[in-house]
């Protein structure tokens, strides 16, 4: 059964007639009635009772009818829905991350939303070892590494380097300091972030390394949180400084370079280097490359 056909047996349903059904869709009337009688070949059953004058439908074709007009809908439905993806009105870009990155792919988020802001953005908490291989198996369209991939087939853009600094409030007696040693923030009060990764386990062992003490007061669960408990001067706080830009450019929160505890990260967002992609990904990498550095 075409869909062709199902569309030739409407006509005629609303016209009533075959000859104003073959001028409506600008066919001829024999090209009409083949379409109709093949319809009712395939299904066994007449579709109009030929004896009337006014083209009347069969139990059948009423039947039919309904099926006809909803499998019409269904078409215009998924046809509105491609270009819709197509002109970026809908369309969904998915990016591996962890909390620290969230914020540094903002800007990129905000220069892609303010051209297709109909278009969604999910980010989703993956270690970051796993990223390189999500995206070559698609599972996501991009994310964001300290790392070179060695994985072929991806590329990446850079996004800059980040570093750890002491986040104090603006009235710690460091905070207009420009750097301090790393045994001087040791005695500070220092609020931590309480789930394990590579940067929290490198500054640990450097105080193991200088057998110098490190003095963690409060353990909390979120970039957000500690960043919060700085601005109330519950303690200080070893961050990146690019998830505290907003923060620091209003003198919420002062930066403090530690040298010794500085761990630079090369930040990039990977992505395939070939095999189709959507046109909502297309677009992101677009407004990414805008906001790369150059190397």
């Amino acid at each position: 059964m075409e869909l062709s056909e199902l569309q030739v047996f409407q006509a005629v349903a609303a016209e009533r007639s075959f000859s104003r059904a073959a001028a409506r869709l600008h066919r001829t009337q024999p090209a009409v009635s083949q379409a109709i009688r093949r319809l009712e070949d395939e299904l066994g059953e007449r579709l109009f009772d030929r004896s009337s004058k006014n083209g009347r439908l069969t139990e059948a074709g009423t039947i039919l009818l309904d099926y006809a007009e909803r499998l019409t809908r269904l078409k215009n439905e998924a046809e509105g829905a491609v270009r819709e993806l197509q002109e970026l009105r809908r369309g969904r870009v998915v990016i591996g991350v962890n909390e620290a990155a969230v914020h540094v792919l903002l800007p990129i988020v905000l220069l892609f939303r303010e051209a297709h802001p109909r278009a969604q953005v999910e980010m989703r908490r993956v270690p970051s070892r796993q990223i390189p291989n999500e995206v070559l198996n698609r599972s996501l369209d991009f994310g964001l590494v300290t790392f070179p991939p060695g994985e072929r087939g991806l590329l990446t853009v850079p996004l800059g380097i980040d570093e750890l600094v002491m986040l104090t409030h603006p009235k710690h007696p460091l905070a207009r300091r420009r750097r301090i040693s790393m045994e001087e923030f040791g005695r500070q009060t220092i609020i931590a972030h309480n789930d394990p990764s590579p940067r929290r386990e490198l500054v640990l062992q450097l105080f193991e390394q200088k057998h110098a003490p490190i003095n963690i007061q409060i353990s909390l669960p979120s970039l957000d949180g500690i960043k919060r408990a700085v601005e109330m001067n519950l303690g200080v706080a070893l961050l990146p400084r690019r998830c505290a830009l907003s923060e620091i450019a209003r003198e919420q929160l002062a930066a403090v370079r530690v040298p010794q505890l500085r761990a630079p990260r090369d930040l990039r967002l990977v992505y395939r280097r070939a095999g189709e992609s959507s046109h909502a990904a297309d677009a992101f990498l677009e407004a990414a490359l805008a906001h790369a550095v150059k190397e």
